[in-house]
């Protein structure tokens, strides 16, 4: 099983704006785990982790997103970052059979700093590190048939 990313969602509120992911992984969830939440992991496809205290309430600095601290954290399955300047950031990994992981993703921040495009291009780079990019489904366009 290839990785995928299944469509993004964008909600804005006032000048808040929360993005959601689901991104499937082709690899288990202890595989998957570290590079969420540790500062090797989120440097290769992410952003480089100045400060990662893996831990609820430990601190984190998240380079060009700010400092802030943890704010959820369940060892296998949740980890959220809230940082100043860059908003929450959640990542919660379900089992998706044997040997592949669910990845879903929050991110809810105030201004114009992320955008889905960012974000899709970080997940392509995540899944990449799993064994390739990610197998598009094709599409039906019935106009070109």
């Amino acid at each position: 099983m290839s990785g995928s990313i299944e469509q993004g969602t964008s909600q804005t509120h006032g000048n808040t704006h929360i993005l959601h992911f689901r991104v499937r992984l082709p690899r288990p969830m202890e595989r998957v785990w570290p590079t969420v939440t540790t500062r090797e992991g989120l440097a290769g496809w992410f952003t480089e982790a100045e400060v990662l205290e893996p831990r609820l309430g430990g601190a984190v600095t998240l380079r060009d997103l700010g400092s802030g601290q943890i704010t959820a954290w369940d060892v296998d399955r949740v980890a959220e970052y809230t940082v100043e300047g860059g908003g929450r950031i959640r990542f919660h990994l379900e089992r998706d059979g044997d040997a592949a992981t669910s990845l879903r993703f929050t991110h809810e921040f105030q201004g114009e700093g992320e955008s889905e495009a960012r974000w899709r291009a970080r997940f392509e780079r995540l899944i990449d590190q799993f064994g390739g990019p990610a197998q598009r489904p094709a599409v039906h366009d019935p106009g070109r048939c």
